[in-house]
């Protein structure tokens, strides 16, 4: 089904390049980069949000459309003649847990053009080749899909075991020399390979301070999750799947998003010996396990009769901490709730908004509010995660009453009052997007 509705936006060129690859899985493409046509870069402009953020050349999405085509052939021309050349990419800091930050890199509105069209070509070779088990920045695919792959072989016994896995700085840490090296073993057109290898080769502007990094590529940019999920294909996909199952006694299986993974284990003697090796793995491409993150842990159902407390252990995966609990029925279900540490950031993000649009009008910061709610029930809304959904707009709630509260010095706004403006201006009740797993706890 994704194949097919990816089918219908590509081109001809791209559905024969995709047809070929599917075929023949060891071919390697010698003629691409006249695929990098005006066309397709046409297709890659309308693909760009109307408001994408603006690069180092300060030029929006707007401005770069309003002569669409004189901007479009200009690096057309360069691209073709082996003149095109990145602008720095403007770095920003987005907010993670206890204070850090995660490095964002902001392309310009040319260059995230031409990233889009070397993606779709790439991704037209790339889709045939990755696994089942990798996830994540894939047509078709969600974090959701991920989550979903891990209930049925839980739920069967497959797995008893959990390897929590964790890379320090993924896409800082990506070794260029062997990307291009595996990039090779497809793509043999010396244009394309060279102007892919010019991506990560980007100048960072990072305030008013430059630096052009010599390994990693730059996270925030278009092309960057299919390098990484590429560069991740042949350092874990295949290397589990050809090298570490057919050794392992029992059965298990790798779920993989992006840079984040989890491997289940059937027995525990295999989750100890693939723990013992997959750090050696990683290193030997320069990658890094997070000694506090990278865990092995028991996961196993519980015991049938065992009455008090959760399962034996529980983990986190993509914003989730998943758990055994005991269903409607008596029975012991796999269920996930929104991890704390994500929970507790989106409560502070609510808050830090009522605090800066305090003095906006309550129509203008209910909807705001109302935005943020709805986005983030759009990804934590599953079934079995109601309860932090709850906490969400309750704690949202009592913030927004406490910085109303102190917009005026002269009237308090006491709960009752706030209670009659709440029903004026309601906040989104939680409410079940998704369903995750089969039967809800």
């Amino acid at each position: 089904m994704a194949a097919t509705r990816r089918a219908g936006n590509m081109s001809t060129g791209l559905l024969k390049v995709m047809e070929r690859a599917k075929q023949d899985p060891k071919a390697r493409f010698t003629s691409l980069a006249h695929l990098l046509d005006a066309e397709a870069l046409t297709r890659a402009f309308h693909r760009l949000r109307k408001n994408a953020a603006v690069g180092v050349d300060g030029i929006t999405v707007e401005q770069y459309g309003s002569n669409l085509q004189a901007n479009i052939q200009e690096p057309h021309q360069r691209m073709k003649t082996g003149r095109y050349r990145h602008q720095p990419i403007r770095r920003v800091h987005i907010p993670k847990d206890k204070g850090k930050t995660r490095p964002i890199g902001i392309s310009s509105i040319e260059d995230k053009i031409v990233q889009h069209a070397v993606r779709e070509v790439l991704e037209a070779i790339y889709e045939e080749d990755f696994l089942d088990c990798s996830y994540g920045f894939r047509p078709g695919r969600s974090a959701h899909d991920a989550l979903r792959a891990i209930d049925p072989v839980v739920t069967k016994g497959e797995v008893n075991w959990i390897l929590e896995a964790d890379i320090q700085s993924y896409f800082d840490s990506v070794a260029r020399t062997r990307l291009m090296e595996m990039l090779r073993k497809r793509v043999a057109d010396r244009a394309l390979l060279r102007l892919v290898g010019k991506c990560p080769h980007v100048g960072v502007l990072d305030g008013e301070e430059y630096s052009e990094p010599e390994d990693g590529t730059a996270q925030g940019s278009i092309l960057s999750p299919l390098l990484g999920n590429i560069y991740l294909h042949y350092v874990l996909d295949l290397w589990f799947e050809e090298e570490v199952r057919p050794r392992l006694r029992g059965k298990a299986h790798l779920v993989r998003y992006a840079d984040d993974f989890v491997i289940g284990f059937e027995r525990q003697d295999d989750a100890r010996r693939v723990m013992g090796v997959l750090g050696l793995r990683m290193k030997k491409y320069g990658l890094t396990l997070h000694p506090e993150k990278t865990r092995l842990l028991p996961f196993g159902r519980p015991k049938f009769g065992q009455q008090e407390g959760k399962g034996p252990a529980t983990f986190d995966f993509l914003g989730f901490t998943l758990y055994w609990c005991r269903g409607r029925r008596g029975s012991w279900r796999l269920t996930l709730k929104t991890r704390t540490a994500r929970l507790r950031r989106a409560v502070q993000a609510a808050s830090d908004f009522c605090w800066r649009h305090r003095h906006e009008s309550i129509a203008e910061q209910h909807a705001g509010l109302c935005r943020r709610i709805q986005g983030h029930f759009n990804y934590f809304g599953v079934n079995g995660n109601i309860r932090a959904l709850q906490m969400l707009v309750k704690k949202t709630e009592q913030a927004w009453h406490k910085w109303l509260n102190r917009r005026s010095q002269r009237s308090r706004l006491n709960w009752k009052r706030f209670a009659d403006l709440l029903k004026d201006f309601p906040l989104p009740r939680p409410v079940i997007r998704v369903r995750t797993w089969g039967v809800t706890p």
